[in-house]
Protein backbone atom coordinates (compact mmCIF):
# COMPACT_ATOMS: atom_id res chain seq x y z
CA UNK A 1 0.00 0.00 0.00
CA UNK A 2 1.30 3.46 -0.94
CA UNK A 3 2.49 5.49 2.03
CA UNK A 4 0.50 8.67 2.56
CA UNK A 5 3.67 10.67 3.31
CA UNK A 6 5.45 12.30 0.40
CA UNK A 7 8.09 15.00 0.12
CA UNK A 8 7.26 15.67 -3.52
CA UNK A 9 6.17 19.21 -4.29
CA UNK A 10 5.95 18.24 -7.95
CA UNK A 11 3.56 15.29 -7.78
CA UNK A 12 3.84 14.23 -11.44
CA UNK A 13 5.22 10.76 -10.76
CA UNK A 14 2.81 9.99 -7.92
CA UNK A 15 -0.10 11.26 -10.02
CA UNK A 16 0.90 8.91 -12.85
CA UNK A 17 1.32 5.72 -10.88
CA UNK A 18 -0.94 2.91 -12.07
CA UNK A 19 -4.10 2.33 -10.02
CA UNK A 20 -3.36 0.29 -6.87
CA UNK A 21 -5.46 -2.63 -8.11
CA UNK A 22 -3.05 -2.97 -11.05
CA UNK A 23 0.03 -3.24 -8.84
CA UNK A 24 1.66 -6.58 -8.12
CA UNK A 25 1.49 -7.99 -4.63
CA UNK A 26 4.48 -6.70 -2.64
CA UNK A 27 6.30 -8.76 -0.01
CA UNK A 28 8.52 -7.44 2.78
CA UNK A 29 9.43 -10.65 4.54
CA UNK A 30 13.07 -9.94 5.43
CA UNK A 31 14.04 -7.87 8.48
CA UNK A 32 16.23 -5.62 6.30
CA UNK A 33 13.20 -4.62 4.23
CA UNK A 34 11.35 -2.93 7.10
CA UNK A 35 12.21 0.62 6.05
CA UNK A 36 10.94 3.65 7.93
CA UNK A 37 8.44 6.10 6.48
CA UNK A 38 11.17 8.55 5.44
CA UNK A 39 14.03 7.16 3.38
CA UNK A 40 16.49 8.93 1.10
CA UNK A 41 18.38 6.32 -0.93
CA UNK A 42 21.36 8.61 -1.61
CA UNK A 43 21.75 9.29 2.10
CA UNK A 44 21.87 5.55 2.77
CA UNK A 45 24.43 4.98 0.02
CA UNK A 46 26.96 7.74 0.75
CA UNK A 47 26.18 9.65 3.96
CA UNK A 48 25.75 6.56 6.12
CA UNK A 49 29.14 5.08 5.08
CA UNK A 50 30.84 8.42 5.77
CA UNK A 51 29.20 8.64 9.20
CA UNK A 52 30.29 5.04 9.83
CA UNK A 53 33.96 5.89 9.43
CA UNK A 54 34.49 5.33 5.71
CA UNK A 55 35.17 8.96 4.77
CA UNK A 56 38.75 8.24 3.72
CA UNK A 57 38.12 4.88 2.09
CA UNK A 58 38.21 4.75 -1.72
CA UNK A 59 34.70 4.73 -3.13
CA UNK A 60 35.21 5.29 -6.87
CA UNK A 61 38.20 4.67 -9.10
CA UNK A 62 37.91 6.49 -12.43
CA UNK A 63 40.17 6.81 -15.45
CA UNK A 64 42.10 9.84 -14.22
CA UNK A 65 41.32 10.13 -10.52
CA UNK A 66 40.12 8.38 -7.38
CA UNK A 67 37.44 9.61 -4.96
CA UNK A 68 37.02 8.64 -1.34
CA UNK A 69 33.58 8.30 0.22
CA UNK A 70 34.07 11.75 1.72
CA UNK A 71 34.96 13.30 -1.63
CA UNK A 72 32.01 11.59 -3.32
CA UNK A 73 29.69 12.91 -0.62
CA UNK A 74 31.14 16.41 -1.03
CA UNK A 75 30.60 16.37 -4.81
CA UNK A 76 27.05 15.01 -4.49
CA UNK A 77 26.16 17.67 -1.93
CA UNK A 78 27.52 20.47 -4.13
CA UNK A 79 25.53 19.13 -7.10
CA UNK A 80 22.37 19.00 -4.98
CA UNK A 81 22.95 22.63 -4.02
CA UNK A 82 23.44 23.66 -7.66
CA UNK A 83 20.19 21.95 -8.60
CA UNK A 84 18.13 23.46 -5.81
CA UNK A 85 19.76 26.90 -5.41
CA UNK A 86 20.73 27.76 -8.99
CA UNK A 87 17.98 26.04 -10.94
CA UNK A 88 15.10 25.86 -8.47
CA UNK A 89 14.74 22.08 -8.60
CA UNK A 90 12.07 20.93 -6.13
CA UNK A 91 11.30 17.43 -4.85
CA UNK A 92 9.58 15.40 -7.54
CA UNK A 93 11.10 17.23 -10.53
CA UNK A 94 12.60 14.85 -13.07
CA UNK A 95 16.28 15.43 -13.92
CA UNK A 96 17.77 13.63 -16.91
CA UNK A 97 21.34 12.34 -16.60
CA UNK A 98 23.22 11.73 -19.85
CA UNK A 99 26.45 10.06 -18.90
CA UNK A 100 29.29 7.65 -19.30
CA UNK A 101 30.21 5.39 -16.38
CA UNK A 102 32.47 7.73 -14.40
CA UNK A 103 32.79 9.33 -10.98
CA UNK A 104 30.90 12.49 -11.91
CA UNK A 105 27.97 10.44 -13.15
CA UNK A 106 27.77 8.68 -9.78
CA UNK A 107 27.96 12.03 -7.94
CA UNK A 108 25.28 13.51 -10.22
CA UNK A 109 22.93 10.60 -9.61
CA UNK A 110 23.43 10.88 -5.86
CA UNK A 111 23.01 14.67 -5.97
CA UNK A 112 19.73 14.40 -7.87
CA UNK A 113 18.35 11.90 -5.37
CA UNK A 114 19.62 13.88 -2.35
CA UNK A 115 17.65 16.86 -3.67
CA UNK A 116 14.47 14.77 -3.72
CA UNK A 117 14.32 14.89 -7.52
CA UNK A 118 13.75 11.87 -9.75
CA UNK A 119 16.85 10.61 -11.58
CA UNK A 120 16.37 9.59 -15.22
CA UNK A 121 19.69 8.17 -16.42
CA UNK A 122 20.16 7.58 -20.14
CA UNK A 123 22.66 5.67 -22.24
CA UNK A 124 25.32 7.64 -24.13
CA UNK A 125 24.42 5.88 -27.39
CA UNK A 126 20.88 7.27 -27.55
CA UNK A 127 20.05 9.66 -30.39
CA UNK A 128 17.97 12.82 -30.22
CA UNK A 129 14.75 11.10 -31.29
CA UNK A 130 15.09 8.58 -28.46
CA UNK A 131 15.98 11.25 -25.92
CA UNK A 132 12.99 13.32 -27.00
CA UNK A 133 10.67 10.36 -26.38
CA UNK A 134 12.03 10.03 -22.84
CA UNK A 135 11.83 13.78 -22.17
CA UNK A 136 8.24 13.97 -23.39
CA UNK A 137 7.11 10.84 -21.55
CA UNK A 138 8.56 11.98 -18.20
CA UNK A 139 8.05 15.72 -18.78
CA UNK A 140 11.69 16.43 -17.96
CA UNK A 141 12.69 20.08 -17.70
CA UNK A 142 16.38 19.77 -16.80
CA UNK A 143 19.39 17.65 -17.71
CA UNK A 144 22.92 17.11 -16.44
CA UNK A 145 24.93 16.08 -19.48
CA UNK A 146 28.51 15.00 -20.06
CA UNK A 147 29.97 17.70 -22.31
CA UNK A 148 31.05 15.03 -24.82
CA UNK A 149 27.40 14.04 -25.29
CA UNK A 150 25.88 17.49 -25.76
CA UNK A 151 25.23 17.34 -29.52
CA UNK A 152 22.34 14.85 -29.38
CA UNK A 153 21.13 16.38 -26.10
CA UNK A 154 20.82 19.82 -27.66
CA UNK A 155 19.18 18.32 -30.75
CA UNK A 156 16.58 16.69 -28.49
CA UNK A 157 16.03 19.96 -26.64
CA UNK A 158 15.25 21.66 -29.96
CA UNK A 159 12.51 19.10 -30.63
CA UNK A 160 10.65 19.29 -27.29
CA UNK A 161 8.95 21.98 -25.26
CA UNK A 162 9.80 20.40 -21.88
CA UNK A 163 13.59 20.64 -21.72
CA UNK A 164 14.40 24.10 -20.32
CA UNK A 165 17.96 23.75 -19.04
CA UNK A 166 20.98 21.58 -19.87
CA UNK A 167 24.03 21.83 -17.64
CA UNK A 168 27.26 20.33 -18.96
CA UNK A 169 29.85 18.62 -16.82
CA UNK A 170 33.30 17.12 -17.49
CA UNK A 171 35.15 20.43 -17.16
CA UNK A 172 31.97 22.34 -17.92
CA UNK A 173 29.41 24.63 -16.31
CA UNK A 174 28.49 22.23 -13.52
CA UNK A 175 32.00 22.17 -12.07
CA UNK A 176 32.15 25.98 -12.14
CA UNK A 177 28.90 26.20 -10.21
CA UNK A 178 29.96 23.47 -7.77
CA UNK A 179 33.13 25.41 -6.94
CA UNK A 180 30.98 28.26 -5.61
CA UNK A 181 29.17 25.99 -3.13
CA UNK A 182 30.35 24.32 0.03
CA UNK A 183 29.95 20.60 0.61
CA UNK A 184 27.11 20.77 3.11
CA UNK A 185 23.55 19.88 2.12
CA UNK A 186 20.52 18.82 4.11
CA UNK A 187 19.03 15.89 2.24
CA UNK A 188 15.35 16.13 1.37
CA UNK A 189 13.39 13.88 3.73
CA UNK A 190 11.93 11.80 0.94
CA UNK A 191 9.31 9.17 1.66
CA UNK A 192 10.08 5.51 1.22
CA UNK A 193 7.38 5.47 -1.49
CA UNK A 194 8.55 8.62 -3.25
CA UNK A 195 9.82 7.85 -6.75
CA UNK A 196 13.63 8.04 -6.81
CA UNK A 197 14.27 7.03 -10.40
CA UNK A 198 12.64 6.25 -13.71
CA UNK A 199 14.15 3.37 -15.61
CA UNK A 200 13.24 3.46 -19.28
CA UNK A 201 12.88 0.27 -21.26
CA UNK A 202 11.64 -0.31 -24.80
CA UNK A 203 8.56 -2.41 -25.20
CA UNK A 204 8.09 -4.74 -28.14
CA UNK A 205 6.45 -1.83 -29.97
CA UNK A 206 9.49 0.40 -29.51
CA UNK A 207 7.42 2.90 -27.55
CA UNK A 208 9.43 3.55 -24.36
CA UNK A 209 8.03 2.52 -21.00
CA UNK A 210 9.11 4.25 -17.81
CA UNK A 211 9.44 1.95 -14.82
CA UNK A 212 8.96 3.78 -11.53
CA UNK A 213 11.17 2.86 -8.58
CA UNK A 214 10.83 4.21 -5.05
CA UNK A 215 13.63 5.07 -2.63
CA UNK A 216 12.97 1.82 -0.80
CA UNK A 217 13.30 -0.10 -4.10
CA UNK A 218 16.85 1.15 -4.52
CA UNK A 219 17.71 -0.18 -1.07
CA UNK A 220 15.69 -3.37 -1.53
CA UNK A 221 17.82 -4.51 -4.46
CA UNK A 222 20.87 -4.23 -2.19
CA UNK A 223 19.17 -5.94 0.73
CA UNK A 224 18.03 -8.98 -1.28
CA UNK A 225 20.31 -10.20 -4.09
CA UNK A 226 23.43 -8.32 -3.01
CA UNK A 227 23.12 -9.03 0.71
CA UNK A 228 21.95 -12.65 0.57
CA UNK A 229 23.35 -14.05 -2.69
CA UNK A 230 26.38 -11.93 -3.62
CA UNK A 231 27.38 -11.33 0.05
CA UNK A 232 30.01 -8.62 -0.65
CA UNK A 233 32.86 -8.09 1.81
CA UNK A 234 34.14 -4.56 2.45
CA UNK A 235 37.47 -5.22 0.74
CA UNK A 236 35.84 -6.08 -2.58
CA UNK A 237 36.48 -3.99 -5.68
CA UNK A 238 33.66 -4.04 -8.23
CA UNK A 239 33.89 -3.44 -11.96
CA UNK A 240 31.99 -4.31 -15.11
CA UNK A 241 30.32 -3.21 -18.30
CA UNK A 242 26.63 -2.40 -17.51
CA UNK A 243 25.78 1.29 -18.09
CA UNK A 244 24.51 3.29 -15.12
CA UNK A 245 21.39 3.94 -17.22
CA UNK A 246 20.42 0.27 -16.79
CA UNK A 247 19.08 -0.71 -13.38
CA UNK A 248 21.51 -3.64 -13.62
CA UNK A 249 24.35 -1.11 -13.93
CA UNK A 250 22.95 1.22 -11.26
CA UNK A 251 22.86 -1.69 -8.85
CA UNK A 252 26.27 -3.21 -9.45
CA UNK A 253 28.20 0.00 -10.21
CA UNK A 254 26.61 2.29 -7.59
CA UNK A 255 24.16 0.85 -5.08
CA UNK A 256 25.86 -2.46 -4.23
CA UNK A 257 29.41 -1.22 -3.64
CA UNK A 258 28.34 1.90 -1.73
CA UNK A 259 25.77 0.10 0.41
CA UNK A 260 28.41 -2.37 1.63
CA UNK A 261 31.41 -0.06 1.90
CA UNK A 262 33.19 -1.48 -1.15
CA UNK A 263 35.04 0.20 -4.02
CA UNK A 264 34.00 0.41 -7.68
CA UNK A 265 36.40 0.80 -10.62
CA UNK A 266 34.48 2.44 -13.45
CA UNK A 267 35.18 2.18 -17.15
CA UNK A 268 33.70 4.64 -19.64
CA UNK A 269 34.23 2.39 -22.65
CA UNK A 270 34.32 -1.18 -21.31
CA UNK A 271 35.75 -3.07 -24.26
CA UNK A 272 37.20 -6.52 -23.56
CA UNK A 273 40.73 -5.08 -23.48
CA UNK A 274 39.76 -2.25 -21.13
CA UNK A 275 37.87 -4.57 -18.79
CA UNK A 276 40.83 -6.93 -18.54
CA UNK A 277 43.20 -4.01 -18.01
CA UNK A 278 40.93 -2.61 -15.29
CA UNK A 279 40.84 -5.97 -13.50
CA UNK A 280 44.63 -6.23 -13.49
CA UNK A 281 45.40 -2.57 -12.72
CA UNK A 282 42.94 -2.13 -9.87
CA UNK A 283 42.88 -5.69 -8.51
CA UNK A 284 39.17 -6.10 -9.20
CA UNK A 285 37.59 -8.88 -7.16
CA UNK A 286 34.02 -8.82 -8.45
CA UNK A 287 33.10 -8.58 -12.13
CA UNK A 288 29.67 -7.87 -13.64
CA UNK A 289 28.87 -8.21 -17.33
CA UNK A 290 26.73 -10.15 -19.83
CA UNK A 291 27.24 -13.68 -21.22
CA UNK A 292 28.42 -12.34 -24.56
CA UNK A 293 31.27 -10.45 -22.91
CA UNK A 294 32.35 -13.49 -20.89
CA UNK A 295 32.53 -15.52 -24.06
CA UNK A 296 34.63 -12.81 -25.72
CA UNK A 297 36.92 -12.43 -22.71
CA UNK A 298 37.71 -16.15 -22.59
CA UNK A 299 39.92 -15.92 -25.65
CA UNK A 300 41.95 -13.08 -24.15
CA UNK A 301 42.51 -14.12 -20.52
CA UNK A 302 45.48 -16.45 -21.05
CA UNK A 303 48.20 -13.82 -20.69
CA UNK A 304 46.30 -11.50 -18.31
CA UNK A 305 46.60 -11.17 -14.56
CA UNK A 306 43.20 -12.11 -13.15
CA UNK A 307 44.55 -13.36 -9.83
CA UNK A 308 42.49 -10.82 -7.86
CA UNK A 309 39.18 -11.97 -9.36
CA UNK A 310 36.96 -13.93 -6.96
CA UNK A 311 33.36 -13.48 -8.15
CA UNK A 312 31.84 -13.10 -11.63
CA UNK A 313 28.19 -12.22 -12.16
CA UNK A 314 26.18 -12.49 -15.38
CA UNK A 315 22.81 -10.91 -16.18
CA UNK A 316 21.06 -9.15 -19.05
CA UNK A 317 20.41 -12.34 -21.01
CA UNK A 318 20.46 -16.10 -20.54
CA UNK A 319 23.85 -17.56 -19.64
CA UNK A 320 24.39 -20.67 -21.82
CA UNK A 321 25.84 -23.71 -20.08
CA UNK A 322 28.85 -23.88 -22.48
CA UNK A 323 29.77 -20.26 -21.70
CA UNK A 324 29.66 -21.02 -17.99
CA UNK A 325 31.91 -24.04 -18.54
CA UNK A 326 34.55 -22.36 -20.69
CA UNK A 327 34.84 -19.46 -18.23
CA UNK A 328 35.27 -21.92 -15.36
CA UNK A 329 37.92 -23.78 -17.33
CA UNK A 330 39.79 -20.57 -18.21
CA UNK A 331 39.64 -18.84 -14.81
CA UNK A 332 38.63 -21.41 -12.22
CA UNK A 333 35.59 -19.28 -11.35
CA UNK A 334 32.00 -20.45 -11.86
CA UNK A 335 29.81 -17.53 -13.02
CA UNK A 336 26.95 -16.41 -10.79
CA UNK A 337 24.01 -16.24 -13.18
CA UNK A 338 20.90 -14.19 -12.50
CA UNK A 339 17.70 -12.95 -14.06
CA UNK A 340 16.40 -9.49 -13.32
CA UNK A 341 14.27 -6.94 -15.12
CA UNK A 342 14.05 -3.19 -15.32
CA UNK A 343 10.49 -3.57 -14.03
CA UNK A 344 11.77 -5.49 -10.98
CA UNK A 345 14.74 -3.15 -10.43
CA UNK A 346 17.28 -5.97 -10.21
CA UNK A 347 18.00 -9.69 -9.92
CA UNK A 348 15.40 -11.96 -8.29
CA UNK A 349 16.58 -15.46 -9.26
CA UNK A 350 20.21 -16.48 -8.87
CA UNK A 351 22.65 -18.81 -7.12
CA UNK A 352 26.23 -18.42 -5.94
CA UNK A 353 29.08 -20.62 -4.77
CA UNK A 354 28.22 -24.24 -4.08
CA UNK A 355 24.55 -23.55 -4.87
CA UNK A 356 25.28 -22.93 -8.57
CA UNK A 357 24.05 -25.51 -11.05
CA UNK A 358 25.57 -24.71 -14.42
CA UNK A 359 22.88 -24.13 -17.03
CA UNK A 360 20.29 -23.13 -14.42
CA UNK A 361 19.55 -19.50 -13.63
CA UNK A 362 19.37 -20.44 -9.95
CA UNK A 363 16.81 -20.32 -7.17
CA UNK A 364 14.61 -17.53 -5.87
CA UNK A 365 16.57 -14.77 -4.16
CA UNK A 366 15.56 -14.35 -0.47
CA UNK A 367 12.78 -11.77 -0.24
CA UNK A 368 11.11 -12.94 -3.47
CA UNK A 369 8.69 -15.65 -4.54
CA UNK A 370 8.55 -17.14 -8.03
CA UNK A 371 6.61 -19.86 -9.77
CA UNK A 372 5.73 -21.20 -13.20
CA UNK A 373 2.18 -20.54 -14.38
CA UNK A 374 0.10 -21.94 -17.22
CA UNK A 375 -2.11 -19.83 -19.48
CA UNK A 376 -4.87 -19.92 -16.84
CA UNK A 377 -2.52 -18.51 -14.17
CA UNK A 378 -2.35 -21.82 -12.35
CA UNK A 379 0.96 -23.16 -10.99
CA UNK A 380 2.34 -26.09 -12.96
CA UNK A 381 4.20 -29.13 -11.56
CA UNK A 382 8.01 -29.26 -11.49
CA UNK A 383 9.48 -30.09 -14.88
CA UNK A 384 6.72 -28.28 -16.78
CA UNK A 385 7.47 -25.31 -19.01
CA UNK A 386 5.35 -22.23 -18.45
CA UNK A 387 5.35 -18.50 -17.75
CA UNK A 388 7.74 -17.15 -15.14
CA UNK A 389 5.92 -15.17 -12.45
CA UNK A 390 7.61 -13.33 -9.60
CA UNK A 391 6.79 -11.02 -6.69
CA UNK A 392 8.69 -9.51 -3.79
CA UNK A 393 9.73 -6.14 -2.35
CA UNK A 394 10.06 -4.62 -5.84
CA UNK A 395 7.74 -4.81 -8.81
CA UNK A 396 6.37 -3.22 -11.94
CA UNK A 397 4.76 0.21 -11.88
CA UNK A 398 4.77 1.84 -15.30
CA UNK A 399 4.34 5.58 -15.57
CA UNK A 400 0.95 6.25 -17.23
CA UNK A 401 1.10 3.21 -19.49
CA UNK A 402 -1.68 0.88 -20.56
CA UNK A 403 0.88 -1.94 -20.79
CA UNK A 404 0.83 -2.27 -16.99
CA UNK A 405 -1.80 -5.00 -17.35
CA UNK A 406 0.50 -6.94 -19.70
CA UNK A 407 3.24 -7.18 -17.09
CA UNK A 408 1.18 -7.52 -13.91
CA UNK A 409 -1.68 -9.94 -13.52
CA UNK A 410 -3.20 -11.76 -10.55
CA UNK A 411 -0.68 -10.05 -8.27
CA UNK A 412 2.32 -11.47 -10.16
CA UNK A 413 4.95 -9.78 -12.31
CA UNK A 414 5.12 -11.65 -15.63
CA UNK A 415 8.61 -11.27 -17.06
CA UNK A 416 7.86 -12.46 -20.58
CA UNK A 417 10.06 -15.54 -20.20
CA UNK A 418 9.30 -19.24 -20.41
CA UNK A 419 11.01 -21.24 -17.66
CA UNK A 420 10.93 -24.68 -16.12
CA UNK A 421 11.40 -25.23 -12.38
CA UNK A 422 12.82 -28.55 -11.20
CA UNK A 423 11.96 -30.39 -7.98
CA UNK A 424 14.82 -28.68 -6.12
CA UNK A 425 13.50 -25.19 -6.90
CA UNK A 426 16.05 -24.38 -9.60
CA UNK A 427 14.78 -22.38 -12.58
CA UNK A 428 15.82 -23.27 -16.14
CA UNK A 429 15.38 -20.76 -18.97
CA UNK A 430 13.55 -21.93 -22.10
CA UNK A 431 12.70 -18.91 -24.30
CA UNK A 432 11.35 -15.39 -24.48
CA UNK A 433 7.57 -15.11 -24.88
CA UNK A 434 7.43 -11.86 -26.83
CA UNK A 435 9.00 -10.13 -29.81
CA UNK A 436 11.81 -8.50 -27.85
CA UNK A 437 15.24 -9.14 -29.37
CA UNK A 438 17.89 -9.67 -26.71
CA UNK A 439 21.33 -9.24 -28.31
CA UNK A 440 24.53 -9.21 -26.24
CA UNK A 441 22.48 -8.19 -23.21
CA UNK A 442 20.69 -5.30 -24.91
CA UNK A 443 16.90 -5.27 -25.35
CA UNK A 444 15.99 -4.19 -28.87
CA UNK A 445 12.42 -3.68 -30.06
CA UNK A 446 12.00 -4.93 -33.60
CA UNK A 447 9.31 -2.38 -34.57
CA UNK A 448 11.66 0.47 -33.63
CA UNK A 449 14.27 -0.84 -36.06
CA UNK A 450 11.56 -1.34 -38.67
CA UNK A 451 10.47 2.28 -38.31
CA UNK A 452 14.05 3.43 -38.89
CA UNK A 453 14.38 1.26 -41.99
CA UNK A 454 11.05 2.42 -43.38
CA UNK A 455 12.26 6.02 -43.23
CA UNK A 456 14.81 5.15 -45.94
CA UNK A 457 13.47 6.08 -49.39
CA UNK A 458 14.43 2.75 -50.98
CA UNK A 459 12.54 0.57 -48.48
CA UNK A 460 8.94 -0.36 -49.28
CA UNK A 461 8.33 -2.91 -46.50
CA UNK A 462 10.36 -4.64 -43.84
CA UNK A 463 10.17 -6.96 -40.86
CA UNK A 464 12.77 -7.37 -38.14
CA UNK A 465 13.28 -10.51 -36.06
CA UNK A 466 15.87 -12.15 -33.82
CA UNK A 467 18.33 -14.46 -35.56
CA UNK A 468 20.35 -16.98 -33.48
CA UNK A 469 24.01 -16.02 -33.24
CA UNK A 470 26.79 -17.91 -31.48
CA UNK A 471 28.64 -14.79 -30.32
CA UNK A 472 25.76 -12.50 -29.28
CA UNK A 473 22.97 -14.95 -28.48
CA UNK A 474 20.81 -13.30 -31.14
CA UNK A 475 21.30 -10.54 -33.67
CA UNK A 476 18.83 -8.23 -35.33
CA UNK A 477 17.94 -9.44 -38.81
CA UNK A 478 15.89 -7.40 -41.26
CA UNK A 479 13.85 -8.78 -44.13
CA UNK A 480 13.48 -5.94 -46.62
CA UNK A 481 11.24 -5.41 -49.64
CA UNK A 482 12.60 -2.65 -51.87
CA UNK A 483 10.66 -0.28 -54.07
CA UNK A 484 10.20 -1.33 -57.67
CA UNK A 485 13.28 -0.98 -59.83
CA UNK A 486 15.77 -1.03 -56.93
CA UNK A 487 18.10 -3.97 -56.64
CA UNK A 488 19.53 -5.25 -53.38
CA UNK A 489 23.29 -5.59 -53.10
CA UNK A 490 26.02 -5.49 -50.42
CA UNK A 491 26.43 -1.76 -50.89
CA UNK A 492 22.76 -1.18 -50.13
CA UNK A 493 23.00 -3.41 -47.05
CA UNK A 494 25.67 -1.11 -45.63
CA UNK A 495 23.66 1.94 -46.65
CA UNK A 496 20.62 0.70 -44.74
CA UNK A 497 22.70 -0.28 -41.72
CA UNK A 498 24.34 3.15 -41.60
CA UNK A 499 20.92 4.79 -41.97
CA UNK A 500 19.63 2.92 -38.90
CA UNK A 501 22.78 3.78 -36.92
CA UNK A 502 22.25 7.46 -37.70
CA UNK A 503 18.54 7.35 -36.85
CA UNK A 504 18.45 5.43 -33.56
CA UNK A 505 21.06 4.09 -31.12
CA UNK A 506 23.75 2.35 -33.21
CA UNK A 507 23.64 -0.92 -31.27
CA UNK A 508 20.13 -1.53 -32.63
CA UNK A 509 21.15 -1.74 -36.29
CA UNK A 510 20.37 -4.94 -38.25
CA UNK A 511 23.56 -6.99 -38.42
CA UNK A 512 21.98 -9.08 -41.16
CA UNK A 513 19.77 -7.91 -44.00
CA UNK A 514 17.90 -10.15 -46.45
CA UNK A 515 16.24 -8.67 -49.54
CA UNK A 516 12.99 -10.46 -50.40
CA UNK A 517 10.28 -9.92 -53.01
CA UNK A 518 7.52 -10.18 -50.41
CA UNK A 519 6.94 -10.82 -46.71
CA UNK A 520 4.78 -13.65 -45.36
CA UNK A 521 1.38 -12.27 -44.40
CA UNK A 522 -2.02 -13.32 -43.12
CA UNK A 523 -5.13 -13.07 -45.23
CA UNK A 524 -5.75 -9.63 -43.73
CA UNK A 525 -2.28 -8.39 -44.66
CA UNK A 526 -0.59 -8.69 -41.25
CA UNK A 527 3.09 -9.64 -41.42
CA UNK A 528 3.74 -13.10 -39.98
CA UNK A 529 6.95 -12.44 -38.09
CA UNK A 530 6.69 -15.81 -36.37
CA UNK A 531 7.36 -17.45 -39.74
CA UNK A 532 10.50 -15.38 -40.21
CA UNK A 533 11.67 -16.38 -36.74
CA UNK A 534 11.01 -20.01 -37.63
CA UNK A 535 13.18 -19.64 -40.74
CA UNK A 536 16.00 -18.26 -38.63
CA UNK A 537 15.71 -20.98 -35.99
CA UNK A 538 15.67 -23.71 -38.66
CA UNK A 539 18.66 -22.21 -40.45
CA UNK A 540 20.63 -22.21 -37.20
CA UNK A 541 19.48 -25.73 -36.35
CA UNK A 542 20.72 -27.14 -39.63
CA UNK A 543 24.02 -25.31 -39.57
CA UNK A 544 23.16 -22.51 -41.94
CA UNK A 545 23.57 -19.39 -39.78
CA UNK A 546 22.48 -16.10 -41.25
CA UNK A 547 25.02 -13.84 -42.92
CA UNK A 548 25.96 -10.90 -40.72
CA UNK A 549 27.94 -7.70 -40.87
Amino acid sequence: MLSTYTSHVDTFTRDNLPPPDMWPKFLFTLPELQYGERVNAAEALVDVPVASGFANKTAVIAADHTWSYGQLQDAANRIARVLTEDFGVVPGNRVLLRCFNNAMAVACWLGIVKAGAVAVATMPLLRAVELKAIIDKAEISMALCDARLMEEMEAAQAQTSFMLAIVAYDKGELEERMAKKDGRFRNVATGRDDVALLGFTSGTTGKPKATMHFHRDVLAMTDTFARYTLRPARDEIFSGSPPLAFTYGLGVMVAFPLRFGCTVALSEHPSPDELLDTIARHHVTTLFTAPTMYKTLVGQVKDRDLSSLKKCVSAGEHLPHPTSDIWKEATGIRIIDGIGATEMTHIFISAAGKDIRAGSTGRVVPGYEACILDDNFQPVPPGTVGRLAVRGPTGCRYLADERQSNYVSHGWNLTGDSFMMDEDGYFWFQARNDDMIVSAGYNIAGPEVEAALLSHPKVAECAVVASPDEARGHIVKAYVVLHSGIEGNPGLVKELQDHVKNTIAPFKYPRAVAFVSELPKTGTGKIQRFRLRQWEEEAAKYGKPTQRS
